[in-house]
Protein backbone atom coordinates (compact mmCIF):
# COMPACT_ATOMS: atom_id res chain seq x y z
CA UNK A 1 0.00 0.00 0.00
CA UNK A 2 1.39 3.54 -0.82
CA UNK A 3 1.69 5.95 1.51
CA UNK A 4 3.05 9.43 1.19
CA UNK A 5 5.64 10.92 3.66
CA UNK A 6 5.40 14.80 4.10
CA UNK A 7 7.79 16.84 6.15
CA UNK A 8 6.22 19.86 7.78
CA UNK A 9 7.86 22.73 6.21
CA UNK A 10 5.03 26.02 6.27
CA UNK A 11 1.75 26.50 8.02
CA UNK A 12 -0.34 24.25 5.78
CA UNK A 13 1.69 21.15 7.31
CA UNK A 14 1.85 21.96 10.19
CA UNK A 15 -2.20 22.33 10.58
CA UNK A 16 -2.23 19.12 8.99
CA UNK A 17 0.35 17.84 11.60
CA UNK A 18 -2.08 19.28 14.06
CA UNK A 19 -5.20 17.54 12.49
CA UNK A 20 -3.71 14.44 12.61
CA UNK A 21 -3.89 13.85 16.26
CA UNK A 22 -7.85 14.76 15.99
CA UNK A 23 -8.45 12.45 13.06
CA UNK A 24 -6.46 9.39 15.01
CA UNK A 25 -8.36 10.06 18.35
CA UNK A 26 -11.78 10.88 17.12
CA UNK A 27 -13.93 8.10 18.22
CA UNK A 28 -11.77 7.86 21.78
CA UNK A 29 -13.82 9.66 23.84
CA UNK A 30 -11.08 10.25 26.88
CA UNK A 31 -9.02 11.67 24.46
CA UNK A 32 -8.13 15.71 25.17
CA UNK A 33 -6.38 17.45 22.97
CA UNK A 34 -4.07 19.56 23.75
CA UNK A 35 -4.38 23.25 22.70
CA UNK A 36 -2.59 24.14 19.12
CA UNK A 37 -1.13 26.81 20.01
CA UNK A 38 0.95 25.61 22.69
CA UNK A 39 1.76 22.28 20.59
CA UNK A 40 3.01 25.26 17.90
CA UNK A 41 5.30 27.21 20.50
CA UNK A 42 6.96 24.12 20.99
CA UNK A 43 8.29 23.67 17.81
CA UNK A 44 8.68 27.69 17.82
CA UNK A 45 12.39 28.35 17.62
CA UNK A 46 11.64 32.21 19.17
CA UNK A 47 10.11 30.09 22.36
CA UNK A 48 11.33 26.96 23.08
CA UNK A 49 14.95 27.45 24.55
CA UNK A 50 15.47 23.93 23.31
CA UNK A 51 16.30 24.89 20.10
CA UNK A 52 19.28 26.68 21.30
CA UNK A 53 21.78 23.72 20.64
CA UNK A 54 19.10 21.62 18.84
CA UNK A 55 16.80 20.53 16.05
CA UNK A 56 13.80 19.21 15.44
CA UNK A 57 11.90 17.59 12.48
CA UNK A 58 8.30 17.13 11.76
CA UNK A 59 6.43 14.89 9.54
CA UNK A 60 2.79 13.23 7.94
CA UNK A 61 1.64 10.61 6.07
CA UNK A 62 -1.26 10.42 3.67
CA UNK A 63 -2.79 7.93 1.98
CA UNK A 64 -5.22 9.03 -0.74
CA UNK A 65 -5.07 12.58 0.93
CA UNK A 66 -6.13 11.45 4.30
CA UNK A 67 -4.05 12.08 7.41
CA UNK A 68 -2.89 8.50 8.69
CA UNK A 69 0.19 9.36 10.83
CA UNK A 70 2.77 11.95 12.28
CA UNK A 71 5.54 11.85 14.22
CA UNK A 72 8.21 14.65 15.17
CA UNK A 73 12.38 14.20 16.07
CA UNK A 74 14.16 16.19 18.29
CA UNK A 75 17.24 16.78 20.28
CA UNK A 76 19.75 19.14 22.30
CA UNK A 77 22.83 19.03 22.52
CA UNK A 78 23.39 19.48 25.69
CA UNK A 79 20.48 17.26 26.67
CA UNK A 80 21.66 14.66 24.29
CA UNK A 81 25.19 14.02 25.69
CA UNK A 82 24.14 13.47 29.61
CA UNK A 83 23.50 9.85 28.65
CA UNK A 84 26.20 7.51 27.88
CA UNK A 85 25.68 7.50 24.03
CA UNK A 86 23.87 10.33 22.52
CA UNK A 87 20.01 10.34 22.60
CA UNK A 88 17.64 12.04 20.70
CA UNK A 89 13.78 11.67 21.19
CA UNK A 90 10.99 11.27 19.32
CA UNK A 91 7.05 12.36 20.41
CA UNK A 92 3.92 13.61 19.26
CA UNK A 93 3.10 10.25 17.67
CA UNK A 94 -0.24 8.74 16.04
CA UNK A 95 -0.77 6.50 13.81
CA UNK A 96 -4.04 4.55 12.47
CA UNK A 97 -3.66 0.48 13.49
CA UNK A 98 -1.34 0.21 11.11
CA UNK A 99 2.26 -1.41 11.56
CA UNK A 100 3.40 -0.12 7.82
CA UNK A 101 2.67 4.04 8.50
CA UNK A 102 3.97 3.27 12.11
CA UNK A 103 7.01 1.81 10.90
CA UNK A 104 7.67 4.42 8.45
CA UNK A 105 7.18 7.01 10.76
CA UNK A 106 9.89 5.16 13.60
CA UNK A 107 12.42 5.02 10.17
CA UNK A 108 12.00 8.59 9.03
CA UNK A 109 12.72 9.70 12.75
CA UNK A 110 15.51 7.63 13.34
CA UNK A 111 17.33 7.83 10.06
CA UNK A 112 17.31 11.88 10.63
CA UNK A 113 18.43 11.68 14.28
CA UNK A 114 21.46 8.96 13.06
CA UNK A 115 22.31 11.83 10.39
CA UNK A 116 22.37 14.11 13.24
CA UNK A 117 24.95 12.34 15.09
CA UNK A 118 22.80 10.68 17.58
CA UNK A 119 23.09 6.71 18.82
CA UNK A 120 19.85 6.16 20.85
CA UNK A 121 16.30 7.71 20.70
CA UNK A 122 13.66 8.01 23.42
CA UNK A 123 10.00 8.20 23.06
CA UNK A 124 6.94 8.98 23.00
CA UNK A 125 8.82 12.27 24.58
CA UNK A 126 8.40 16.27 24.87
CA UNK A 127 10.60 18.45 23.92
CA UNK A 128 11.40 20.35 26.71
CA UNK A 129 9.81 19.01 29.97
CA UNK A 130 9.01 16.06 30.73
CA UNK A 131 5.93 17.58 33.28
CA UNK A 132 3.82 17.51 29.60
CA UNK A 133 3.52 15.01 26.15
CA UNK A 134 5.90 12.76 27.86
CA UNK A 135 5.76 9.06 28.35
CA UNK A 136 3.00 6.11 26.49
CA UNK A 137 0.24 5.14 28.24
CA UNK A 138 -0.16 1.21 28.64
CA UNK A 139 -2.94 1.21 31.29
CA UNK A 140 -6.06 3.64 32.40
CA UNK A 141 -7.56 4.08 29.23
CA UNK A 142 -10.66 4.26 30.29
CA UNK A 143 -9.76 8.02 32.51
CA UNK A 144 -9.36 11.01 31.08
CA UNK A 145 -6.09 12.39 30.87
CA UNK A 146 -5.30 15.43 33.54
CA UNK A 147 -3.83 18.17 31.90
CA UNK A 148 -0.23 18.05 30.71
CA UNK A 149 -0.91 14.28 30.70
CA UNK A 150 -0.82 12.27 26.95
CA UNK A 151 -2.96 9.95 26.24
CA UNK A 152 -3.17 7.31 23.19
CA UNK A 153 -4.80 4.35 21.87
CA UNK A 154 -4.48 1.33 22.74
CA UNK A 155 -2.57 -0.48 20.05
CA UNK A 156 0.57 1.74 20.01
CA UNK A 157 2.47 0.04 22.41
CA UNK A 158 2.46 -3.02 20.14
CA UNK A 159 3.99 -0.83 17.68
CA UNK A 160 7.03 0.46 20.09
CA UNK A 161 8.34 -3.19 20.81
CA UNK A 162 7.04 -4.78 17.58
CA UNK A 163 9.79 -1.93 16.46
CA UNK A 164 12.26 -3.10 19.04
CA UNK A 165 12.09 0.05 21.97
CA UNK A 166 12.88 -1.46 25.52
CA UNK A 167 11.23 0.17 28.61
CA UNK A 168 13.47 2.90 29.84
CA UNK A 169 11.24 3.95 32.42
CA UNK A 170 7.64 4.11 34.09
CA UNK A 171 6.09 6.48 35.58
CA UNK A 172 2.80 5.86 37.80
CA UNK A 173 -0.38 8.06 38.19
CA UNK A 174 -2.71 7.78 41.05
CA UNK A 175 -6.61 8.94 42.00
CA UNK A 176 -6.73 10.45 45.34
CA UNK A 177 -10.88 10.56 46.42
CA UNK A 178 -10.73 13.67 48.23
CA UNK A 179 -14.54 13.21 49.80
CA UNK A 180 -12.75 10.18 51.89
CA UNK A 181 -10.35 11.07 54.73
CA UNK A 182 -6.93 10.74 54.60
CA UNK A 183 -4.92 7.23 56.92
CA UNK A 184 -5.30 8.19 60.52
CA UNK A 185 -1.15 8.07 60.32
CA UNK A 186 -1.62 11.29 58.09
CA UNK A 187 -3.87 12.79 60.63
CA UNK A 188 -1.61 12.20 63.33
CA UNK A 189 1.66 13.39 61.66
CA UNK A 190 0.02 16.83 60.60
CA UNK A 191 -1.36 17.42 64.12
CA UNK A 192 2.34 16.84 65.82
CA UNK A 193 3.90 19.13 62.61
CA UNK A 194 1.43 22.16 62.83
CA UNK A 195 2.74 22.42 66.73
CA UNK A 196 6.21 22.59 65.98
CA UNK A 197 7.12 26.68 65.99
CA UNK A 198 10.17 26.17 63.57
CA UNK A 199 8.01 24.62 60.87
CA UNK A 200 5.57 26.54 58.59
CA UNK A 201 4.17 26.32 56.01
CA UNK A 202 3.20 29.11 52.97
CA UNK A 203 1.37 29.73 49.65
CA UNK A 204 2.53 31.55 46.62
CA UNK A 205 1.72 34.62 46.42
CA UNK A 206 1.18 35.78 42.92
CA UNK A 207 1.95 39.43 43.84
CA UNK A 208 5.35 38.16 45.04
CA UNK A 209 5.71 35.01 42.48
CA UNK A 210 9.62 35.49 41.95
CA UNK A 211 10.21 35.08 45.80
CA UNK A 212 8.67 31.93 45.71
CA UNK A 213 10.09 30.99 42.53
CA UNK A 214 13.98 31.06 43.48
CA UNK A 215 11.88 29.15 46.66
CA UNK A 216 11.13 26.43 44.42
CA UNK A 217 14.22 26.90 42.39
CA UNK A 218 16.27 25.90 46.04
CA UNK A 219 13.74 23.19 46.76
CA UNK A 220 14.25 22.05 43.70
CA UNK A 221 17.86 21.85 42.78
CA UNK A 222 18.77 19.93 46.31
CA UNK A 223 15.83 17.67 46.44
CA UNK A 224 16.46 16.20 43.08
CA UNK A 225 19.77 16.49 42.71
CA UNK A 226 20.76 12.54 43.37
CA UNK A 227 18.62 11.11 40.60
CA UNK A 228 20.25 10.02 37.38
CA UNK A 229 21.15 12.75 34.24
CA UNK A 230 20.09 15.81 37.03
CA UNK A 231 20.83 19.03 35.56
CA UNK A 232 20.39 22.36 38.45
CA UNK A 233 17.34 24.41 37.41
CA UNK A 234 18.50 27.52 36.67
CA UNK A 235 17.21 31.40 37.63
CA UNK A 236 16.41 31.88 34.29
CA UNK A 237 14.25 28.81 33.81
CA UNK A 238 11.96 29.03 36.87
CA UNK A 239 11.63 32.56 36.03
CA UNK A 240 10.19 31.37 32.99
CA UNK A 241 8.20 28.67 34.48
CA UNK A 242 6.71 31.29 37.37
CA UNK A 243 5.83 33.92 34.29
CA UNK A 244 3.69 30.35 32.76
CA UNK A 245 2.18 29.57 35.77
CA UNK A 246 1.07 32.65 37.14
CA UNK A 247 -2.17 33.12 35.15
CA UNK A 248 -3.35 29.56 35.56
CA UNK A 249 -2.36 29.21 39.16
CA UNK A 250 -4.29 28.49 42.39
CA UNK A 251 -2.29 29.98 44.83
CA UNK A 252 -3.22 27.10 47.83
CA UNK A 253 -2.06 25.04 45.09
CA UNK A 254 1.58 25.47 45.28
CA UNK A 255 2.38 25.28 49.00
CA UNK A 256 5.76 25.45 50.67
CA UNK A 257 7.26 24.16 53.72
CA UNK A 258 10.14 26.28 55.92
CA UNK A 259 12.36 24.90 58.79
CA UNK A 260 13.64 27.60 60.36
CA UNK A 261 13.03 30.21 57.27
CA UNK A 262 14.80 27.90 54.85
CA UNK A 263 12.99 26.43 52.13
CA UNK A 264 12.48 22.89 52.79
CA UNK A 265 9.88 20.97 50.51
CA UNK A 266 7.52 22.09 47.60
CA UNK A 267 4.28 20.48 46.61
CA UNK A 268 2.70 22.17 43.33
CA UNK A 269 -0.44 21.26 41.77
CA UNK A 270 -2.57 22.70 38.79
CA UNK A 271 -6.18 22.38 38.34
CA UNK A 272 -7.26 19.80 35.76
CA UNK A 273 -7.85 22.18 32.86
CA UNK A 274 -8.97 19.52 30.55
CA UNK A 275 -11.77 19.44 32.01
CA UNK A 276 -12.46 23.18 30.79
CA UNK A 277 -10.78 22.82 27.33
CA UNK A 278 -12.07 19.54 26.13
CA UNK A 279 -14.96 20.70 24.17
CA UNK A 280 -12.20 23.06 22.83
CA UNK A 281 -10.98 20.29 20.39
CA UNK A 282 -7.60 22.31 20.88
CA UNK A 283 -8.76 24.72 18.71
CA UNK A 284 -10.28 27.74 21.13
CA UNK A 285 -11.75 30.87 19.35
CA UNK A 286 -11.11 34.01 20.74
CA UNK A 287 -14.31 34.12 22.05
CA UNK A 288 -13.60 30.96 23.93
CA UNK A 289 -10.51 32.13 25.64
CA UNK A 290 -11.96 35.49 26.69
CA UNK A 291 -14.36 33.95 28.38
CA UNK A 292 -12.13 31.55 29.79
CA UNK A 293 -9.83 34.14 30.88
CA UNK A 294 -13.28 35.96 32.63
CA UNK A 295 -14.77 32.91 34.41
CA UNK A 296 -11.03 31.43 35.87
CA UNK A 297 -10.84 34.79 38.25
CA UNK A 298 -11.69 33.80 42.04
CA UNK A 299 -9.45 30.67 41.85
CA UNK A 300 -11.89 29.45 38.50
CA UNK A 301 -14.74 30.38 40.97
CA UNK A 302 -17.00 30.07 37.93
CA UNK A 303 -16.48 26.61 36.59
CA UNK A 304 -16.32 25.69 40.48
CA UNK A 305 -19.39 26.39 41.27
CA UNK A 306 -21.23 24.70 38.14
CA UNK A 307 -19.04 21.40 39.28
CA UNK A 308 -16.96 22.20 35.62
CA UNK A 309 -13.41 22.41 37.35
CA UNK A 310 -13.08 19.69 40.14
CA UNK A 311 -9.98 17.82 39.54
CA UNK A 312 -6.33 18.85 39.89
CA UNK A 313 -3.26 17.44 38.99
CA UNK A 314 -0.71 16.91 41.80
CA UNK A 315 2.41 17.82 39.83
CA UNK A 316 5.40 17.84 42.08
CA UNK A 317 5.83 17.15 45.81
CA UNK A 318 9.79 17.06 46.81
CA UNK A 319 11.53 17.78 50.86
CA UNK A 320 15.16 18.84 50.88
CA UNK A 321 17.45 15.33 52.15
CA UNK A 322 17.99 16.88 55.67
CA UNK A 323 14.25 17.30 56.15
CA UNK A 324 13.25 14.41 54.71
CA UNK A 325 12.55 12.98 58.30
CA UNK A 326 10.14 15.60 59.17
CA UNK A 327 6.92 14.86 57.69
CA UNK A 328 6.59 17.88 55.42
CA UNK A 329 5.46 15.62 52.92
CA UNK A 330 2.67 14.44 54.53
CA UNK A 331 2.07 18.03 55.94
CA UNK A 332 2.11 19.57 52.67
CA UNK A 333 -0.72 16.82 51.26
CA UNK A 334 -2.85 17.49 54.40
CA UNK A 335 -2.92 21.25 53.91
CA UNK A 336 -3.19 20.80 49.71
CA UNK A 337 -5.89 18.15 50.28
CA UNK A 338 -7.83 20.34 52.73
CA UNK A 339 -7.92 23.62 50.78
CA UNK A 340 -8.79 21.50 47.21
CA UNK A 341 -11.93 20.00 49.00
CA UNK A 342 -12.92 23.70 50.31
CA UNK A 343 -13.03 24.54 47.14
CA UNK A 344 -15.18 21.94 45.63
CA UNK A 345 -12.34 19.23 44.05
CA UNK A 346 -13.31 16.15 45.04
CA UNK A 347 -9.87 14.25 43.21
CA UNK A 348 -6.74 14.89 42.92
CA UNK A 349 -4.04 13.14 40.26
CA UNK A 350 -1.07 12.15 42.03
CA UNK A 351 1.06 12.08 38.68
CA UNK A 352 3.76 11.51 36.97
CA UNK A 353 6.37 9.44 40.05
CA UNK A 354 8.91 7.54 38.02
CA UNK A 355 9.88 3.89 39.26
CA UNK A 356 13.44 5.78 39.96
CA UNK A 357 12.03 7.66 42.83
CA UNK A 358 11.24 5.48 45.54
CA UNK A 359 10.57 7.59 48.16
CA UNK A 360 7.57 9.68 45.97
CA UNK A 361 6.11 6.08 45.08
CA UNK A 362 6.12 5.38 48.83
CA UNK A 363 4.11 8.27 49.87
CA UNK A 364 2.07 7.83 46.51
CA UNK A 365 0.71 4.41 47.94
CA UNK A 366 0.51 5.47 51.49
CA UNK A 367 -1.98 8.05 50.32
CA UNK A 368 -4.76 5.23 49.82
CA UNK A 369 -4.96 6.88 46.42
CA UNK A 370 -6.05 4.10 43.96
CA UNK A 371 -3.97 3.19 40.73
CA UNK A 372 -5.12 5.39 37.90
CA UNK A 373 -2.49 5.30 34.64
CA UNK A 374 0.99 3.82 34.01
CA UNK A 375 2.93 5.61 31.12
CA UNK A 376 6.44 4.39 29.68
CA UNK A 377 9.01 5.60 28.05
CA UNK A 378 11.02 3.67 25.27
CA UNK A 379 14.48 3.59 24.07
CA UNK A 380 15.23 2.17 20.74
CA UNK A 381 19.74 2.18 20.60
CA UNK A 382 20.63 2.14 17.16
CA UNK A 383 23.56 -0.35 17.22
CA UNK A 384 23.49 -3.34 18.42
CA UNK A 385 27.00 -3.16 20.35
CA UNK A 386 26.26 0.15 21.97
CA UNK A 387 23.32 -2.09 23.32
CA UNK A 388 25.48 -5.04 24.33
CA UNK A 389 28.22 -2.67 26.26
CA UNK A 390 25.21 -0.41 27.38
CA UNK A 391 23.06 -3.55 29.33
CA UNK A 392 26.96 -4.99 30.37
CA UNK A 393 27.56 -1.49 32.54
CA UNK A 394 24.07 -1.71 33.74
CA UNK A 395 24.69 -5.15 35.22
CA UNK A 396 27.82 -3.87 36.84
CA UNK A 397 26.56 -1.03 38.25
CA UNK A 398 23.41 -3.20 40.00
CA UNK A 399 25.83 -5.32 41.41
CA UNK A 400 27.74 -2.92 42.87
Amino acid sequence: MKYDLIEVVNRRTENEFLETAREINKNYPNWVPPLDMEIRSIFNPKKNKMFEGGKARRWIVKHKGKLVGRIAAFYNLEKAHRYKIPTGGIGFFESIDNSEVANLLFDTARAWLEKEGMKAMDGPVNFGENDRHWGLLVKGFEFPPAIGMPYNPPYYEKFFTDYGFEVYFEQISKHLDLTRPMPERFTKIWNWIKNKSNIKFDYAKKKNIMKYAYDFMKVYNEAWKNHEHFVPMTEQQVEEIARDLKPILIEKFMLFAYVDDEPAGILLALPDLNQIFKPFRGKPSLIDMLKFAWRKRNDYLWYRKRNILNRARVLIIGVVPKYQKYGLEVGMTMANMDDAREMGFIEAELSWVGDFNPLSRRLQDATGATLGKIHRTYRLVFNPEDRKVLKEKEIIKQKR
